[in-house]
């Protein structure tokens, strides 16, 4: 992987009726899946949201902390942080 490598702190909404960036938690990004907390399946459904988001693809995504937990650590190839946090903003706008 080349590029820039960013990671990202996250705060996690499984279950939720309607996926999407909700916007800042603290230091965190605030975001909701709708797939359940079993099997991985949310986390794969947090990598999936932000690759559509961050308009990168998946494999540039690695879930580095969190993967039994709400808040969650993603590292993301390709992105400087400056360039991840203005496309972050942008789609907890549209997703309001």
């Amino acid at each position: 992987m080349n590029g820039p490598c960013t990671s990202l702190r996250l705060r996690v909404v499984p279950g939720a009726h309607r996926a999407g960036i909700v916007g800042r938690y603290g230091d965190a990004w605030k975001i909701r899946v709708a797939a359940a907390p079993e099997a991985g399946k949310a986390n794969d459904a947090v990598i999936d949201l932000l690759a559509r988001t961050l308009d990168i693809p998946s494999r540039d995504l690695e879930l580095t902390a969190g993967k039994a937990s709400r808040d969650k650590v993603v590292a993301l190839q390709g992105l400087t942080s400056d360039a991840a946090e203005r496309l972050l903003e942008v789609a907890a706008e549209r997703d309001r």
